[in-house]
């Protein structure tokens, strides 16, 4: 059936508190993609964000992220107050996340909620720590130990913390066992925010579409319980990182830095990591997307110790193996294939052999200098998902000031662009167009906006994942986004 969407990440929605929650506007946003015909939102990865800010470096893959945590649901839990939230300062400003602020000046707010919510446990918080102890544990006592350690990567903690020598790992948590409650209570209530979220959206009709990293970051509680499943040295440190090769884009490549997988570990384990993994994810969302499907055909590896990603090689993955093993132990799942990149026919046929949609994103489509299979008027697949721009890309304003000149000239003939319609909603118009069963927009191209509201710049470390939308969508905007739905035939269907 055909559908669309709309992708703003929780971290972009409005709030006063200099980052969007899962609060009262993320609702809203439930709300107006409602009203406006919208059958999913889609958003990035949600886990706790480590260097760099990014969501696809994270903490821990099966955590949630404390910054969404919504302080005025915490003021009505008696947690906090009005006047502790405002003493904080935590705006630094409507249209960018200032991360800094939130880090210096959010957590002791958390903190003092925990003081307070701990001088009562509540039954429901012990089964929740129960009913998810197989991650939450190990999390738990990672953060409180990277606290311990300022900081620093698990990597150069003490070597009986590092290795996770059974005594060692006692003695921290006798040690550390409020700081680890600190960091299962924020994991509580972020559950709890976000299972009511959840609920709300698909009770109005609207689908989650989450993401997940392919790979996991390098200092993480992922790797740290988890060092057989991935290529590391004696001493727990990458043998090799992942990245892309040298491109037109890059004449470097771009060097990830995180540690690739053992894949002939998790094939003897039953892929039981990603198994785990894949179920946690499906417990936040209703669809997911994985990224970077194609390195799991084959994945480019480079050595540890290089600066660049030039002189590394590629490597097979796993193939089918994983996702029928996936399906075995979970069932059917509705996952979408981040297919993007150079695509060779391996990754089209384990794309096939999956039966997952892939995606489509106009922007790659009007290079004048050769036939792409971007073109609307290619696509044989209806399994497919099409985007404007994803949030790795230009807006589609943007786009339209720094692709080359040709490119744009031709998107204009191809698709009747003009200034009167708007140019990012004669792209919005072409995706919709298209015969993908789903098409998604991203909120910047509903708003018109250009590069200043890019979300993120691939290889460039810092300045990224900052942008808010400063309002909620106006009700004309909402009525413009129904017509189009309506038009190309992408409403939900009546109930």
């Amino acid at each position: 059936m055909r559908s669309s969407g709309v992708l703003l990440h929780i971290s972009s929605l409005p709030s006063p508190y200099g980052i969007g929650t899962m609060g009262r506007e993320a609702y809203r946003f439930v709300d107006f993609l409602k009203r406006s015909g919208q059958s999913y939102w889609q958003i990035l990865p949600i886990c706790p964000t480590s260097y760099g800010d990014s969501p696809y470096q994270s903490f821990s893959s099966f955590a949630g992220n404390p910054y969404f945590i919504d302080l005025d649901m915490l003021c009505k839990e008696r947690l906090l107050t009005k006047e502790e939230i405002k003493a904080a300062e935590l705006s630094g400003g409507e249209e960018y996340v200032d991360y800094e602020r939130q880090y210096e000046n959010r957590f002791p707010l958390l903190r003092k909620a925990y003081a307070r919510f701990a001088e009562k446990l509540t039954n429901k918080f012990m089964n929740f720590c129960r009913a998810e102890s197989y991650w939450l544990d190990d999390y738990a006592l990672f953060m409180a130990l990277k606290n311990e350690n300022n900081g620093a990567p698990f990597e150069n903690w003490e070597k009986g913390i590092k290795f996770r020598r059974k005594e060692a790992i006692k003695r921290a948590e006798r040690r550390l066992g409020r700081e680890m409650g600190f960091y299962k209570f924020l994991q509580f209530e972020f559950s709890e925010q976000w299972t009511a979220l959840r609920e709300y959206a698909n009770k109005n009709g609207i689908k989650i579409i989450g993401d997940l990293p392919i790979y996991v970051a390098r200092d993480s509680a992922d790797v740290w319980t988890n060092p057989h499943v991935f290529m590391l040295d004696k001493n727990f440190a990458p043998k090799l990182v992942a990245g892309c090769p040298p491109d037109a884009f890059s004449e470097d490549g771009q060097l990830w830095g995180n540690p690739v997988y053992n894949w002939n570990y998790l094939r003897k384990s039953n892929y039981d990591f990603w198994c785990r993994r894949i179920e946690r994810q499906m417990k936040f969302y209703d669809v997911l997307r994985i990224d970077h499907f194609r390195g799991f055909e084959s994945f480019y590896t480079i050595p540890a110790e290089k600066d660049t990603a030039r002189g590394g090689e590629w490597k097979k993955g796993p193939g089918m193996s994983l996702f029928k093993a996936i399906k075995k132990e979970l069932g059917e799942l509705d996952i979408i294939a981040e297919d993007l990149g150079y695509i060779t026919p391996e990754v089209a046929k384990l794309l096939k052999d999956s039966g997952y949609p892939g995606m489509k994103v106009l922007q790659f489509a009007f290079d004048s200098r050769e036939e792409s299979n971007y073109l609307p008027h290619t696509y044989k697949n209806r399994n497919s998902v099409v985007y404007v721009g994803t949030h790795d890309n230009d807006t589609a304003e943007g786009w339209m000031k720094s692709a080359a000149k040709e490119d744009v000239e031709y998107a204009k003939r191809y698709l009747g662009l003009n200034k009167k319609e708007g140019y990012a909603w004669g792209l919005i118009r072409g995706a919709a167009a298209t015969v993908s069963d789903t098409a998604i927009y991203t909120m910047q191209d509903l708003l018109s906006l250009g590069n200043e509201a890019r979300m993120n710049t691939p290889s460039v470390a810092y300045g990224n994942w900052r942008w808010r939308m400063t309002k909620m969508p106006s009700a004309a905007l909402e009525k413009r986004l129904y017509k189009l739905t309506e038009d190309f035939h992408r409403l939900p269907a009546e109930k």
